[in-house]
């Protein structure tokens, strides 16, 4: 089958995850049949996807006739043969116990057409012993959505023992077709990739705690605000729900050994039925308390580098037994975890060698199995690391051959634009010191190359130009009024190369543009954005301040009162409203930005470079004195007076054609 061919998508199990991909599915135009074990179920699921496709439509991420359209493609079934006729693709969503999911196919083969491939929703069991009860073992491979489907850009695709790549790839592409980034487990391994590292990180947090060598908040604030992680381990395991996490730990203790022993203290809040946010208390009260209040000086070093260790562990187990590579690793890790930095990248910038006498003294001490270092993260220490010294990344440099690989950045040069994509979707795009550092490398790259005419910026994906600073993991350098200081100068002077350029610039905004991501569009200079945006400076919410040049800049573009009112106010603005304001020069049709912002930039690079630097240097001298700006301009008018570009300006003028500037 090809991928072309798939019409139909029958999605068994209208719970959350199950109504969740039906409405992925009908979203990318599939016919979908949504069924369930009884009429409530099924029809509380469709009711579901009303809802949340309305949701879309209100916030604008879709318009009100795609919602419309999504809904009719959606069918309610109980009947499970009624629910699978002419289905090409079956996804299985049914509760994560092995007997269920075996029962629902026994059903399932008797009445499935013979072409259809099963795919299983599972996080954690095996996708090999799940196809043995099918009749098609040979087409049938995992495809694990993560929570909510809608929102989350990952799926896991899990081969079993016998699937065949046909299978693979065309689950592959039916996931991409879906807007998802699918990444491929090579092989059937419990936890697959992502829970294969999370899980066994909340079990060894609860370890640490049990054992009485750090408190919970010792532990939370360190992989919040030390490790810069989306939230404190055990506030990770109360908000996926502390059962979940503690039943794919037996399934792995069961099948991989006693390094996944579950800690006692998982297994009494389950006994107890405090199982987290979902129950009003886990290992914080959501009822009678005040949630997860994680303190942000509470960090412990020994508590980091020994969660650092295990997650090393579970990442060179995952290599070693070719599961997945380390880029692989880091991508599904970072889009289905939310990490800053994927566990490869993490583990490398640490030092394997130190994290593998970190858990040697470990094992040592305690005896546990958990801390008996792999032959392959041993291996991976005396040649460098995971990538074998290198920093890896996925970004293109802006020269193949002599440029950097970047890690969050993705540069290229195309028809003299050089565009420079921040590429942390996972994270919104949000701006750390990482990005920081590559933007400014970027920024002098391209400013260097004769070649690059104009330059683009954008963010990743189509949720966020920026939404601002990643406040939580610039806060792991602490509370230092010195550190934050040097922080907003490195923003300050990055931004500022950004605005001194003398190349033109164009920020491309689509989806929000909060903070630090509107204080870096406030260095372009043009200002692109799609309907759907959403602007603002919301820093004094936060009892902050824009701190990367935000209070000079803005009021130059749009005023000192409106700059006051946009800083004071921290209020969110659409485009159009912004476009007013004179921040946006252009507010156009979400799936026309690209296109749009590619065509400004393009035209800017076929410009005069020389004329287009001293204008802009002639405008930037002209801020603070007016003197200085004509006379940098009258300097500049000179200059260009002797160019081999005015002499083509005004041969093409007097011609009637179109110039070719060569900058000379």
């Amino acid at each position: 089958m090809q991928l072309e061919d798939v019409q139909r998508v029958a999605v068994l199990g209208a719970g959350n995850m199950g109504h969740g991909i039906a409405e992925v599915a009908a979203l990318a135009g599939y016919d979908v049949s949504l069924r369930d074990i009884n009429d409530e179920l099924v029809q509380n699921g469709y009711d579901q996807i009303e809802w949340s496709l309305g949701k879309l439509a209100e916030k604008d991420r879709i318009g009100d006739d795609e919602a419309d359209a999504a809904l009719d493609r959606v069918e309610a079934f109980v009947d499970l043969e009624d629910a699978l006729d002419g289905a090409d693709v079956v996804v299985e969503v049914v509760p994560e116990k092995m007997a269920i999911k075996k029962d629902v196919y026994d059903e399932v083969v008797e009445h499935a057409p013979e072409e259809a491939v099963f795919v299983t929703n599972t996080s954690s069991l095996s996708i090999t012993e799940l196809s043995e009860v099918t009749d098609r073992p040979e087409r049938f491979c995992g495809m694990h959505f993560f929570n909510p489907p809608v929102r989350m850009d990952l799926v896991e695709v899990i081969s079993g023992k016998h699937t065949s790549e046909d299978t693979l790839e065309l689950i592959e592409g039916l996931a991409e077709s879906m807007g998802k980034t699918p990444v491929r487990v090579r092989k059937d391994s419990p936890g697959f990739i992502v829970n294969r590292i999370l899980v066994p990180l909340m079990n060894e947090a609860a370890w640490i705690v049990e054992s009485g060598d750090a408190t919970m908040e010792a532990v939370d604030s360190t992989t919040k605000f030390g490790m810069g992680l989306p939230m404190g381990s055990f506030e990770l395991a109360d908000q996926v729900g502390i059962d979940v996490g503690y039943h794919v730990l037996e399934y792995m203790h069961e099948v991989l050994g006693d390094a996944y022993r579950p800690c006692p203290l998982l297994g009494e809040k389950v006994e107890a039925e405090n199982l987290g946010k979902k129950t009003g208390k886990g290992f914080y009260d959501y009822e009678d308390g005040d949630g997860a209040q994680i303190p942000s000086d509470a960090v412990d070093e020994d508590v980091r580098r020994r969660l650092l260790a295990v997650m090393a562990n579970e990442t060179a187990g995952l290599i070693g037994n070719d599961v997945a590579d380390a880029d692989d690793i880091d991508e599904a890790v970072k889009l289905g975890a939310g990490f800053p930095d994927g566990p490869a990248k993490l583990a490398d910038e640490e030092g394997l060698d130190a994290l593998v006498e970190t858990l040697d003294a470990l094992a040592e001490e305690t005896g546990e199995a958990r801390y008996e270092a792999t032959d392959y993260l041993r291996e991976a220490g005396e040649s460098g690391g995971f990538r074998g010294g290198a920093s890896g990344g996925s970004g293109d440099a802006s020269d193949a051959e002599d440029g950097p690989d970047y890690e969050v950045l993705n540069v290229a040069v195309d028809d003299r634009v050089g565009h420079v994509e921040i590429d942390r979707p996972h994270r919104m795009n949000t701006i750390s010191g990482e990005v920081l550092d590559e933007l400014a490398d970027a920024i002098d790259r391209l400013d260097d190359d004769d070649e690059v005419r104009a330059i683009l910026l954008s963010g990743a994906g189509d949720r966020a130009f920026s939404a601002g600073a990643d406040v939580q993991s610039m806060a792991a350098g602490g509370a230092d009024p010195i550190h934050a200081v040097e922080l907003s100068r490195q923003g300050q002077q990055t931004f500022g190369k950004l605005e001194e350029s003398d190349k033109p610039v164009v920020a491309a905004i689509d989806g929000y543009c909060l903070g630090g991501g509107m204080e870096l569009a406030t260095a372009a200079d043009m200002r692109i954005a799609s309907e759907r945006s959403e602007l603002g400076q919301p820093e004094l919410d936060l009892g902050l301040l824009p701190g990367w040049g935000g209070t000079q800049r803005l009021a130059r573009i749009v005023g000192e009162g409106r700059a006051k009112e946009i800083i004071l106010t921290a209020d969110r603005y659409d485009a159009e409203t912004m476009a007013e304001y004179d921040f946006v020069n252009e507010v156009v049709p979400d799936d026309e930005l690209d296109e749009r912002a590619r065509e400004l930039a393009e035209q800017l690079a076929g410009g005069p470079p020389i004329a287009q630097k001293y204008t802009k240097r002639a405008i930037h001298a002209g801020r603070t004195d007016n003197e200085a700006g004509l006379e940098v301009e009258a300097m500049g008018f000179g200059h260009v007076m002797n160019t081999d570009d005015l002499m083509e300006g005004v041969t093409a003028f007097m011609g009637d054609g179109e110039p070719e500037f060569e900058g000379k």
